[in-house]
């Protein structure tokens, strides 16, 4: 062995455990990030099925609105493609809320707009009823593209309902697909359900596609919608919003007075 391929060696040694330190403090890393997201996950589940604020007369909403890469497609008889059809039906939907705030200005309406393609966005935040915000929100979708995180959506939006201080508390879903990404809607429904004990209702719209897909609202409390044109879907949102959520919880106040 000559002196000079000591060196060399001690380099490939010392460059070798440099690399294997490396190594480890890469797999350390991904499993910091793993356990990150699996405790903010847990924190998420875990979140209190409780008031965060007093709660008091009234309603919120969280309106879930599909932006994956399907919603580009061309909508049944129609020459426009599924979003903004969605986007009008949505926002002629809300404007209605105008007339029954007028009729009903003691009972505060509360409206969050979510969107959800791979991932969740908050548009809106779970706020009192402002037609012209709302109409801005709803304008201001983001393009469609990837994935259908249906369920992480339903995740993200159902906490935000507790801190809106008020009894009555919806989801309501707009989507053309089947959950590719996250955990699936209908366990993450199934879970509100049992842990709220029915306190939030949850509504899906099936626009374009099968709503036998969403077969299991049935059995927390929920229903399903088929859309499978922009009139229909139009149709279906007011027979869910004002026919059942704006209907449903001024009738529970009624009742909830009579007792």
């Amino acid at each position: 062995m000559t002196s000079g391929s000591r060196p060399l060696r001690a380099s490939r040694r010392a460059l070798a455990g440099v690399l294997a330190a490396a190594l480890v403090a890469g797999c350390g890393g991904n499993s910091r990030r793993d356990g990150a997201r699996a405790a903010q996950e847990s924190a998420e589940d875990a979140a209190p099925y409780q008031a965060e604020v007093d709660e008091g007369l009234g309603a919120a909403v969280a309106i879930l609105v599909d932006t994956s890469g399907s919603m580009k497609e061309r909508a049944p008889g129609d020459s426009r493609p599924k979003y903004v059809v969605a986007q009008e039906a949505l926002a002629a939907m809300l404007d209605a809320t105008g007339a029954f705030v007028a009729r009903r200005p003691d009972f505060p309406i509360k409206i969050g707009i979510y969107t959800f393609s791979s991932s969740v966005r908050v548009q809106r935040p779970i706020q009192p009823y402002d037609q012209a915000a709302l109409r801005a929100a709803i304008e201001s979708l983001p393009q469609p593209g990837g994935g259908t995180a249906i369920g992480e959506a339903m995740r993200t939006a159902r906490p935000d309902l507790y801190r809106a201080g008020v009894f009555r508390k919806y989801l309501l879903v707009v989507t053309d697909g089947e959950n590719t990404h996250g955990r699936a809607p209908d366990e993450v429904a199934r879970e509100i359900f049992r842990k709220s004990e029915g306190a939030v209702q949850t509504y899906f719209v099936a626009f374009d596609t099968a709503p036998e897909k969403f077969a299991f609202l049935r059995e927390v409390g929920g229903d399903v919608i088929g859309a499978s044109s922009g009139p229909e879907l139009r149709t279906a949102l007011d027979g869910i919003y004002q026919g059942k959520i704006l209907a449903e919880a001024t009738g529970g106040e009624r009742e909830a007075g009579r007792k």
